[in-house]
C-alpha cells in the first residue's frame, strides 16, 4: 500500500486546504448576501414576500430579519455539510473537485436567490404587488453554476501514486499467454435515474408554461445535460488501466494499472450506499458511476481510493484488470 508515501501525504493536505478554503468562502459569500440584504431594510416593504404560487404571484410572507437568517441558516448548514464531506472524502481528485464545486455552488445559489427575490421588492410599499421571480432564479442558477464548475475544472489532479505491493494474490485472474494483449470494453446506462430525471424535466416544463415562470426552463436544459453526460457510460479495460468515460465524452476517470490494488465483484445498491444514481460520491469517499441495482465492478487503488462502476460482466473486467497489472509490475 502507498498511504504512508510522500504523495499521499500531499493529497491529504491538499484536502484539508482545499475543503477549509471552500468552506470559508462559502460562509463568506452568504454573510456578504445576508449584509446587503439587511442594507435594504429601509427600501424593502415590511413584511416581504418569500413564496410564488404557480402563477407567479406572492403567497407567502416573513420579516425581514426572519427570511435573511432563514435563508443564512440552511444556506451556512449545507456548506458547513459539503465542506466536511470535501474535507473527509475527498482522496481522490474527483471528489474533491465535486465537493468543493458543490460547496461553493450551494453558498451562491443560496445568496443570490436571497439577495434576487429582495431585489424585484425595492421600493414596494406592499410585497403582495411584487412581479414573478422566473429572472431571479434563472440568474442565481446560471450565475451560481458558472463559478463553482470552473473551481471543479480547476482543481489538481492527483499525483501519482504507483503501489508498492502486488496485486492481491487471492484476486481473480484471467489465464493469458506472455505477450498476449486482450482488451475488455463494456457498456452501463439507462436505469431508474434517467427515469426520474424524464419526470423532473417534464415537470419543470410544465411549471414555466404555468406559471410563465421562464427562467425554469433554463433548469430543464442544465438538467438534459446532465443527464446526457451522466446516464450512459463505457468502460474499457486494457493495458493503460482502466478507463470510464461518458457517452458525451466527458466525465471520464482513469486509473492506471499500476495504481490498482485490486479489482473485484460487489453487488451494488445505488440510493443506500451512493444516495442515488449517476457519478456519486458515497461513505468513505469511494467514487461510485452507478446507474442501476446489482452487479458492478469495484477497483481498489493506492491512495486509500477505490471506485464503484455498474456495469454487467464486471467479473471478466476485474479478472483482466488485475492479469494486466500484475503483468506491468513484473516488467518493471
Amino acid at each position: 500500500m502507498t498511504t504512508g508515501t510522500a504523495p499521499a501525504r500531499d493529497t491529504r493536505r491538499r484536502t484539508r486546504l482545499i475543503g477549509l478554503t471552500v468552506t470559508i468562502v462559502g460562509l463568506v459569500i452568504l454573510a456578504v448576501a445576508a449584509a446587503v440584504a439587511l442594507s435594504w431594510r429601509g427600501d424593502l416593504p415590511d413584511p416581504v414576500a418569500t413564496h410564488w404560487n404557480a402563477q407567479g404571484r406572492p403567497d407567502d410572507f416573513m420579516s425581514l430579519d426572519a427570511i435573511v437568517w432563514a435563508g443564512s441558516g440552511i444556506g451556512a448548514l449545507l456548506v458547513l455539510g459539503f465542506g466536511a464531506v470535501t474535507t473527509l472524502w475527498g482522496q481522490s481528485a474527483v471528489n474533491r473537485r465535486i465537493g468543493a464545486a458543490t460547496t461553493l455552488w450551494l453558498a451562491l445559489f443560496m445568496a443570490l436567490v436571497l439577495l434576487g427575490t429582495l431585489h424585484g421588492q425595492l421600493g414596494l410599499a406592499d410585497a403582495r404587488t411584487a412581479g414573478g421571480v422566473g429572472g431571479a432564479l434563472a440568474l442565481a442558477i446560471v450565475a451560481s453554476l458558472v463559478p463553482a464548475v470552473l473551481v471543479g475544472l480547476l482543481l489538481p489532479g492527483d499525483p501519482p501514486q504507483p503501489a508498492d505491493a502486488p496485486v492481491a494474490p487471492e484476486a481473480s485472474r484471467v489465464p493469458l499467454a506472455p505477450g498476449e494483449r486482450a482488451v475488455w470494453i463494456g457498456r452501463t446506462g439507462a436505469g431508474p435515474g434517467i427515469a426520474l430525471g424524464a419526470v423532473s424535466i417534464a415537470v419543470l416544463v410544465t411549471l414555466a408554461v404555468v406559471s410563465g415562470m421562464w427562467g425554469l426552463l433554463i433548469v430543464a436544459a442544465l438538467l438534459v445535460a446532465v443527464f446526457v453526460a451522466m446516464f450512459a457510460f463505457t468502460v474499457r479495460v486494457d493495458e493503460s488501466g482502466l478507463l470510464v468515460r461518458s457517452s458525451a465524452g466527458w466525465p471520464r476517470t482513469h486509473v492506471p494499472l499500476d495504481e490498482v490494488l485490486r479489482a473485484s465483484v460487489v453487488q451494488v445498491h445505488p440510493l443506500r450506499e451512493f444516495g442515488g444514481w449517476g457519478w456519486r460520491v458515497g461513505r468513505g469517499g469511494r467514487v461510485g458511476i452507478v446507474l442501476r441495482t446489482g452487479e458492478g465492478l469495484l477497483v481498489e487503488r493506492t491512495g486509500d481510493r477505490s471506485i464503484v462502476v455498474t456495469v454487467p460482466d464486471a467479473g471478466t473486467a476485474a479478472a483482466l484488470l488485475n492479469t494486466l497489472a500484475d503483468r506491468q509490475r513484473q516488467a518493471r
